[in-house]
């Protein structure tokens, strides 16, 4: 927890940082008060579960003062001023207002072993434990019809307010119908629509669920796809990697709890506040990278001193992820930190463009990037337009703004 809490702050602090900090006291205000107003709103709706957030901690051992070193980072995370710590508190502790359900598809259930495998309870999994789950088939009990009509019971009482979360890819190709879900046979992208009809927004999880992962690979036998390419006109939020990491799948529904819209997105519907940020700009051997030293060969003397790994593969100069910064296992490691390059698991098609073990200038494919001394911005990893997508928690006070200006002027 430590280690993660001293990363973000340091990136919160950094030139890298993308709080925009030119935007003034009042335009903080406004946006202060849309938040206080939708915490307020959410305060006045039941609990879906009857979990207590302070007797969680509690029993789990942990104090207010580890949960108030959690939201800071949290809120840094997010890209706010320290001013919206007490309301990123408040948000984590409404998380029982916030039906989820969980749908698996074309997967190996990474995601949601990354959720339950930790080293011991932690800020991350309280919160997430406060979130009613309301139906994932490798967590309940009931199995068969029973978790059928669970589900379904779920999408009924909770219509139009749950939160869609989808781990795996859809085959949408010839291979469709070798994938069924349930005792009904449903196939998976029949499924999925149905389900995700009435949700409120649907998370894609990992990289399948995102952009088709490994089921998408070459030759992609079943015509795997991800979220984006079934759901349309319904927000769609990517979190990808492979596994995703349970700091950014918090960070979205705390977001969603704090201001009731999606976060601010790229144009491949990532969440900027975590993937606005190319790996190489944030990595721990970026010295090396600029000094020309490199790891030539695995065990050699540059593997013994950390030199960059790029000349054996690294793709963290294409690559967009905070995983750098978060990293996993509650902050001790990550890939390049165990001396293994990034292979781009947070990018499309990763698995045919990234994951071998030698540099793009060598691959005979171009680099999306197109360089890696540009920026996230420079690569037209711009926001997404507002075409059925709530565009992130900076819009949303711009629009009230907005609307008050044309009313002065009325």
């Amino acid at each position: 927890m430590a280690e993660r809490i001293d990363g973000v702050r340091k990136l919160f602090t950094s030139k890298s940082a993308r709080v925009d900090t030119n935007r003034g006291d009042l335009y903080y205000q406004q946006l202060f008060d849309t938040c206080r107003t939708r915490l307020d709103a959410l305060r006045e709706q039941p609990a879906v579960n009857r979990l207590d957030f302070e007797s969680l901690l509690s029993d789990e051992g942990q104090d207010r003062r580890d949960f108030m070193k959690w939201v800071s980072a949290v809120t840094a995370m997010l890209m706010l001023p320290p001013m919206f710590t007490p309301l990123v508190a408040e948000a984590a502790e409404l998380m029982n207002r916030l039906p989820v359900i969980w749908l698996e598809l074309q997967d190996c259930a990474g995601n949601s072993e990354a959720l339950l495998r930790s080293d011991g309870p932690k800020i991350d999994e309280i919160v997430l434990d406060i979130i009613s789950l309301e139906f994932h088939e490798s967590l309940m009990a009931p199995a068969g019809h029973q978790a059928e009509k669970q589900l379904e019971d779920a999408m009924e009482h909770f219509k139009g307010n749950y939160l869609l979360f989808v781990e795996g890819s859809i085959p949408v190709g010839v291979g469709r119908e070798w994938c069924t879900i349930g005792a009904s046979g449903e196939n998976f992208l029949d499924h999925l629509n149905r389900v995700a009809e009435d949700a409120a927004a649907v998370v894609a999880v990992g990289a399948c669920a995102t952009f088709g992962g490994i089921p998408a690979a070459a030759p992609n036998p079943t015509g795997a796809v991800g979220v984006m390419d079934v759901i349309k006109g319904k927000p769609v939020i990517n979190i990808p990697a492979c596994p995703a990491n349970p700091a950014n799948m918090v960070g979205v529904v705390l977001h969603y709890a704090l201001t009731g819209q999606v976060p601010e997105l790229d144009s491949l519907l990532r969440p900027k506040f975590a993937f606005g940020y190319r790996i190489h700009d944030n990595c721990e051997r970026r010295a090396h990278f600029d000094a020309g030293e490199y790891v030539e060969e695995w065990g050699d003397e540059g593997a013994k001193n950390n030199f960059c790994l790029y000349k054996m593969g690294c793709k963290g100069p294409m690559t967009f992820n905070n995983c750098s910064i978060i990293r996993y296992n509650e902050g001790v490691n990550w890939p390049i930190g165990v001396g293994r390059g990034c292979i781009g698991c947070a990018e499309p098609d990763f698995w045919d463009k990234y994951a071998y073990e030698r540099p793009m200038a060598n691959a005979n494919i171009k680099a999306p990037t197109g360089g890696v001394e540009k920026t996230v911005d420079q690569f037209g990893l711009g926001l997404l337009t507002a075409a059925g997508i709530g565009i992130g928690i900076h819009a949303v006070a711009s629009a009230v703004a907005g609307k008050k200006e044309e009313g002065g002027e009325g």
